[in-house]
């Protein structure tokens, strides 16, 4: 990591950087639904955001090869 990378990262905070909160036992905590604006499930009290999904690419069919002979008439 170059050193400019280090000093800015220094310098302001990671939001939401999603590290997980854990208990004595070391198991991750659940969410406190009485404090809604807290998450307690993560160290910052802020859920990262969700990357988006790819979207699926579409189907073709397993019908009659395009350009056939036998074509309804």
């Amino acid at each position: 990591m170059s050193y400019w990378k280090k000093f800015v990262e220094f310098f302001t905070p990671a939001e939401g950087d999603g590290v997980r909160a854990r208990d004595s036992k070391g198991h991750y905590k659940a969410d406190d639904k009485s404090t809604a604006s807290v998450n307690e499930a993560y160290k910052d009290g802020k859920k990262p955001k969700s990357k988006a999904k790819p979207k699926a690419k579409a189907k073709r069919g397993r019908g009659r090869p395009k350009g056939s002979k036998n074509k309804k008439k």
